[in-house]
């Protein structure tokens, strides 16, 4: 017995279509990772890139959740947007921004509100319990504005 796979006759357009939406929304986060970042290390006092290059640890802590905290913002924005690809490019974007926007002011408050002196955290060679707050704090956050923009 024999079988004969057949595809559709818009298989190939419907791929080709798809692969460029992957690119595309690949762009999008990729842009919006980075502009997440240096909102981080715009509004956390001291420079943090050079302070993770130089490997310590409080530094790597607050980065690292908070580039986690900037990833479950863009992974959400995109998931919501616009099954339309050029109107979900968009919203992805602006949804993406505008949650990055919230993400740093929400946690630039808590840490306020907290008086953690993130500056003394964040520069110390040894490790301090203090930046696993600030780690929750911006993964907790970014979770609660990832699921509003939902």
């Amino acid at each position: 017995m024999t079988s004969t796979l057949a595809l559709s006759g818009t298989f190939g357009s419907e791929l080709v279509r798809g692969i460029g939406a992957i690119l595309l929304y690949g762009v999008i986060g990729l842009l919006l990772m980075l502009v997440g970042f240096y909102a981080i290390d715009w509004t956390t006092p001291g420079k943090l890139s050079d302070l993770v290059r130089r490997g310590l640890p409080n530094a790597v802590v607050v980065t690292a959740s908070g580039m986690l905290s900037m990833a479950f913002i863009v992974v959400v924005a995109i998931f919501n947007s616009a099954s339309d690809l050029t109107e979900g490019l968009i919203t992805s974007l602006v949804y993406g921004l505008l949650g990055i926007v919230v993400q740093v002011l929400a946690v630039r408050l808590l840490e306020w509100s907290t008086r953690i002196d993130v500056r003394g955290t964040i520069e110390s060679e040894v490790f301090a319990p203090a930046s696993i707050v600030v780690a929750a704090a911006h993964l907790a956050l970014g979770l609660v504005v990832a699921v509003s923009i939902s």
